[in-house]
């Protein structure tokens, strides 16, 4: 199954990768600006996310083209979102998967407008792509503005910058993931699902299940800031308690943060069953988020 799950990733994650970089190298655009967004674009990732949007149109079509446009939509967002947190303004990082940030690599106005690039042509892509119908591209772009605007992953940023060096409760902890990671996780298990074709209940149960995929993804993030391999997670362990942000382990320790986690991992199963999609890819995937070690 291991095998299955990593053939399958492997070849949507060569898929959207090269779709990306032949979208972004054939802009007509300042080659400054262009080389500041293919450089945070090739800085590496796993693509989750798209890969994600993907499996869910699998799992109830053999046909998985009509999701590639906003698949490769979601990453340009996701990255553009990578870009604007490492700014000076907001976590002031120097460093993005062991290389210079973008405001490091160029400047931090460039990686502004790099940021706001990427979103807005992220619209565009799917507003012209031929293989979806005008009533798909409504749907779509109206989910993706909502999931990364400002009721969705902006807010989620605000309320993280909000609750820096102070005590919170689990329940602010989750409502700020929910909104920072999970909104775009649930529009890419949605959308996928919705262009292959799942009713509107399916659907429904697939929203509750990305929202235990997002909670699982931040409470393995925080885990291996404890348990990790700094080389394969690419920062010291431990650099979430030196800087006293508040994670799973910090507010129910170690052994209760994975108690929790695997408590969703089973729920998140549970809704992909009520969903008719327990033997698809995304249970597979609901497992590699809780075990992964990067």
């Amino acid at each position: 199954m291991q095998q299955k799950l990593e053939a399958f990733m492997d070849e949507q994650k060569s898929a959207v990768q090269q779709e990306i970089y032949d979208r972004l190298r054939g802009l007509d655009i300042p080659e400054r600006l262009k080389a500041s967004m293919v450089y945070s674009v090739e800085a590496g990732g796993k693509r989750l996310r798209p890969i994600l949007l993907l499996a869910a149109c699998q799992a109830y079509s053999d046909d998985t083209e009509v999701a590639l446009t906003p698949a490769v939509a979601l990453e340009m967002i996701h990255t553009y979102s990578l870009i604007h947190d490492d700014l000076p303004a907001m976590d002031d990082d120097d460093l993005r998967r062991g290389m210079p940030t973008n405001h490091k690599k160029y400047d931090e106005a460039t990686a502004i407008l790099a940021g706001d690039a990427l979103l807005t042509y992220s619209f565009e892509l799917i507003a012209n792509d031929s293989g979806l119908t005008d009533q798909q591209k409504i749907r779509v772009i109206q989910s993706l503005s909502e999931v990364s605007g400002p009721k969705g992953m902006v807010a989620g940023q605000i309320l993280d910058m909000k609750a820096e060096q102070r005590d919170i409760t689990l329940g602010e902890l989750e409502t700020i993931h929910t909104h920072k990671t999970g909104e775009l996780l649930r529009f890419a298990v949605a959308t996928g699902a919705y262009l292959g074709g799942a009713s509107n209940e399916q659907i429904a149960h697939l929203e509750t299940f990305a929202n235990y995929l997002g909670l699982i993804f931040q409470i393995q993030d925080d885990i291996l800031d404890v348990t990790g391999d700094p080389d394969k997670i690419g920062k010291p362990v431990g650099s979430d308690k030196a800087n006293n942000k508040n994670t799973y382990p910090k507010l129910l320790g170690l052994d209760e943060a994975i108690e929790k986690k695997s408590r969703y991992v089973q729920q998140a199963k549970e809704a992909l069953h009520r969903a008719d999609a327990a033997s698809s890819y995304l249970a597979m995937l609901a497992d590699y988020f809780s075990a992964r070690d990067y």
